[in-house]
């Protein structure tokens, strides 16, 4: 038991509260384990109908996994950071397959673990206070907890973009990419949660009609005006392509974006890109959690996660030196054995 993150059943409704506020919500190790428990339970207790998940505070959802304490894990020779993957993942493949409703009110800042938490269930919440991003490539990592499943199904190119850029959207973007399925001010959660409980509900249709009668569409989404140079852009063979393009665009966006790129680890845009290009072809979540969990049992010893997170929160002198320091300098190969087959342990893990 841990106060981190609070479960409880109303009228049917099974709840998950994400309850570090101070820390923006932040997933744990514990956290994980500890939802990926509830739902084994909650799936098989037919009292319970549904489940809705909240973040406390006023500030976020939650804002991504604690990073820190898995590098200094890793540093001091545990295998805690292990154990956090395979629980994490393990949740997020819970949450994807959960046979009843599973409602995420994501209001309020919603990064990495945040969005492994919500994305994988069948209704997305967002609100005026909604902040949605997978910023991993800037701390030397790559955007996990299913990005290479959902990213490269979004319209176009976008996958792309939002992976090696690690770009931030708001209601607007996320309902026109059809990230969230419906946008509803922060104000009415509370009636909506409400309403919730007062229905019997006996499936997905309950839940959706619910929904929209509070579902308020949002203005129009300003990546609509960028749609055409991402598609453009960041449709290209490689990332140097991607680069290339920019250049040759030109304008003050691609400028903008280029000069992001060129701040971002050259091993994490590498391996990221390959990582949406392999998650497209796969047939399952389930199959690119696998993919994921093989990444990242590789890039905790050959990846740039370590300096990342020294340079950005750490030590926060905001200059990390990357290795490789260049694009030139990463070979195939190098991308390649991020992705390489399981051993024994790690086919046990699922």
């Amino acid at each position: 038991m841990t106060d981190e993150v609070l479960f409880s059943v109303r009228n049917g409704i099974g709840f998950i509260t994400l309850n570090r506020p101070k820390a923006l919500n932040s997933l744990t190790h514990v956290m994980a384990k500890s939802i990926l428990d509830q739902l084994a339970l909650w799936k098989s207790n037919t009292s319970v109908t549904a489940v809705v998940v909240t973040g406390t505070g006023d500030k976020a959802f939650c804002a991504g996994g604690d990073v820190v304490k898995i590098v200094q894990d890793y540093h001091a020779g545990g295998t805690g950071w292990r154990e956090f993957f395979r629980d994490e993942y393990l949740m997020n493949i819970a949450i994807n397959e959960f046979p009843k409703p599973y409602i995420s009110f994501v209001d309020g800042i919603t990064m990495g673990g945040g969005v492994g938490v919500s994305i994988p269930g069948e209704f997305w919440v967002a609100s005026e206070k909604t902040m949605f991003a997978m910023p991993e490539t800037g701390i030397g990592f790559f955007p996990d907890v299913g990005g290479g499943w959902f990213l490269p199904r979004l319209p176009g190119a976008v996958g792309n973009y939002l992976g090696l850029t690690g770009a931030r959207l708001k209601q607007e973007d996320l309902y026109a990419l059809g990230l969230a399925t419906h946008v509803i001010p922060s104000e009415h959660v509370d009636a909506v949660i409400a309403a919730l409980e007062k229905t019997e509900i006996t499936g997905s249709a309950d839940v959706q009609e619910i929904l929209e009668g509070f579902h308020q569409s949002p203005d129009s989404a300003p990546i609509a005006a960028v749609m055409d140079d991402i598609d453009h852009v960041f449709d290209g063979f490689t990332v140097e392509d991607i680069l290339a393009g920019l250049r040759e665009l030109g304008t003050d966006w691609a400028q903008k974006q280029l000069s992001i790129l060129e701040s971002k680890s050259p091993l994490a845009l590498k391996v990221t890109f390959e990582q949406l290009k392999r998650g497209a072809g796969l047939s399952s979540f389930s199959e690119n959690m696998k993919m994921e969990y093989r990444m990242v049992v590789r890039w905790m010893a050959k990846g740039n996660f370590h300096e990342g997170v020294r340079a950005l929160l750490i030590d926060k002198d905001n200059l990390p030196v990357w290795s490789p320091a260049n694009l030139k300098d990463i070979e195939e190969e190098d991308v390649y054995s991020f992705f390489e087959s399981f051993d024994a342990r790690d086919d046990e893990l699922f």
